[in-house]
């Protein structure tokens, strides 16, 4: 009982030491997705700020395939020392709904750091499609069955499993093609090899306000700040439709001390509350969060629990 007391107070001093002079060398931020995305435009505004603030490089690096996993699993199995991060999306703790087998526990292998913003996801269309609101696109869905294909930017992402409710409650006929990014997903869309799209607005409000889009519904529960004309699909004839709020965090690998984590609350909180990077991300339609790493926690475990609910009840099958 004394050696174990004795250990437990090596390991509180130790990691006392290492958050005295912590960041020491430079940081490398993980984004799972490929570079020009949605995640990736939010990590790159608030790593320069961050790095600014620790006065230390920051490095963000894409680690895109797999649905993500590929990137998210490298830092599930880093060390915990606080110089390996994740920035990810809300996406992580749906992915297990659609996987049989995952490297990770999308939960448990992370410690939580801060939720760092929210950005709405639309469903969004080519000129070309002869809807002008989400009720005239149910119904031309209905009546064109097959002919209703949909980008999203990986299998098993948020966004799938928004469409995939969208059938459910709308009785909507169409056909998920994921792609290895937002941003192939959104190419294939302004030139027109896909119809409709459901994506995040970050990657395509530039091209809504520009009018080589359409946005017709928001798939959460409240509208977007960045685009306050365009109807939620509840407010459009699809009553009870939501999904989770799309939240992007800052994580690390599970056992990062309590310490560091204290540390990279504060900074991450400071470089958010920036004024540069709150036009920076108010510009792509990200609302800015911040926060607990405590509640950071919370909210992803509740999430996985109601992503989990949301896929059973709409008949998901793991691949």
């Amino acid at each position: 009982m004394i050696r174990g007391a004795f250990v437990l107070l090596l390991s509180v001093l130790a990691s006392t030491v290492g958050a005295q002079d912590y960041p020491n060398r430079p940081i490398r931020i993980i984004v799972a997705f490929a570079a020009g995305g949605a995640t990736d435009a939010f990590a790159r505004p608030l790593a320069r700020r961050f790095s600014e603030l620790i006065g230390q490089s920051v490095i963000v690096e894409n680690r895109a395939g797999g649905n993500s996993i590929i990137g998210t699993d490298l830092v599930a199995k880093a060390v915990p020392d606080g110089y390996t991060l994740l920035v990810n999306p809300a996406s992580q703790v749906l992915i297990p709904n659609y996987n049989k087998t995952m490297p990770y526990d999308a939960v448990r292998d992370f410690t939580p750091i801060v939720a760092a913003g929210v950005n709405r996801r639309a469903v969004v269309v080519h000129p070309s499609v002869p809807a002008q609101t989400m009720q005239e696109l149910i119904e031309y869905g209905r009546r064109n069955p097959g002919k209703l294909s949909y980008g999203v930017a990986a299998a098993g992402s948020v966004q799938e499993l928004a469409g995939d409710l969208l059938r459910a409650k709308a009785g909507m006929d169409m056909v998920a093609v994921a792609y290895k990014g937002g941003g192939p997903a959104l190419n294939d869309l302004l030139g027109g090899q896909i119809p409709m799209a459901i994506l995040v607005l970050a990657d395509v409000i530039q091209h809504v306000r520009a009018g080589k889009l359409r946005a017709l519904g928001i798939v959460e529960d409240r509208r977007a700040k960045a685009l306050p004309e365009v109807p939620t699909i509840a407010e459009s004839g699809v009553p009870g439709y939501t999904i989770p709020d799309q939240w992007v965090g800052v994580m690390g690998p599970a056992g990062l001390p309590t310490a560091i984590v204290s540390v990279l609350n504060r900074e991450f909180n400071r470089a958010l509350a920036n004024p540069e990077t709150r036009t920076a991300l108010d510009h792509i339609g990200y609302e800015v969060m911040g926060g607990t790493a405590e509640a950071f926690g919370a909210r992803m475990a509740a999430d996985a629990a109601l992503y989990r609910r949301i896929a059973q009840d709409i008949g998901v099958v793991p691949k």
